[in-house]
């Protein structure tokens, strides 16, 4: 047995590569938390700010269509689509740009002290990230979350961990 053997045998401080895949899962309380700071921030500040930009933009361009789709007391379906597809844009682009950009971080995962990486312990790719923002969207998908891991973990191969 030469001498580096014996010293990573006997010496618990020197990385081992097992270690490097353990990590702890957030807990249910935390991902809850992270699903509400998240949705406020998307429904009450993105999609207010996105509003905003679309109707001074519509305003500008065009004044009357604009009093046309918005101006009535009941909207159109067309309208009720088009807000409804605005509102998906905004929830994917926050997701995705978040967890990729931000090293698996969104608001409310900076706040909880978690954040999200590949199964592997990686970082995010591009594509994980978008992909887990598209599988948000499945009906009912917040609910498969009480039978352990939510489809958006388990279809991506990605997990939420403590970060601190």
């Amino acid at each position: 047995m030469n001498t580096e053997t014996k010293i990573a045998e006997y010496n618990p401080d020197i990385f081992n590569e097992d270690d490097a895949y353990r990590f702890d899962d957030a807990s249910t309380t935390q991902r809850f938390f992270n699903l509400l700071i998240d949705g406020v921030l998307i429904r009450y500040g993105l999609s207010f700010l996105t509003g905003m930009l679309l109707a001074s933009f519509l305003l500008a361009v065009s004044p009357e269509t604009a009093y046309k789709l918005f101006g009535q007391e009941r909207y159109s379906i067309e309208v009720i689509l088009g807000l409804y597809l605005v509102a998906i844009l905004n929830y994917t682009i926050y997701y995705t740009f978040c967890e990729k950009f931000f090293r698996g971080y969104t608001l409310g995962k900076l706040i909880t002290g978690t954040r999200a990486i590949r199964e592997d312990g990686k970082e995010l790719t591009f594509r994980n990230a978008l992909l887990r923002s598209l599988s948000r969207m499945v009906p009912f998908e917040p609910l498969s979350a009480f039978g352990g891991y939510p489809w958006h973990d388990t279809w991506t191969k990605t997990k939420v961990i403590k970060s601190r």
